[in-house]
């Protein structure tokens, strides 16, 4: 499902126009994106769980010249799925 197709979505569900399911869906993502960027988790009660993981530093290759390079440690934003949503898609 695309931005475009869950804004949609999101107006026929909520019975509302689309110009204001698309309000809501980007300050949704915006205030997740916010959270996540202040080091905060954001957990959906039934849903699921965003939050940053720590990715280590770690050495690589160029794949290009073979040369060895040090890949700095990164935060990797991640979901973890609730309960009930791993059941609803499992049964």
């Amino acid at each position: 499902m695309t931005r475009a197709e869950l804004i949609v979505k999101v107006a026929e569900k909520a019975n509302i126009d689309r110009k204001s399911a698309e309000r809501a869906v980007a300050s949704t993502f915006e205030i997740i994106k916010g959270a996540l960027i202040a080091d905060e988790k954001v957990q959906i009660l039934g849903f699921g769980t965003f939050e940053n993981r720590m990715r280590a530093a770690r050495k690589g290759r160029n794949p290009r010249t073979g040369e060895e390079i040090e890949i700095e440690a990164s935060k990797l934003p991640s979901f973890k799925a609730g309960k009930s949503l791993k059941e609803a898609c499992n049964s």
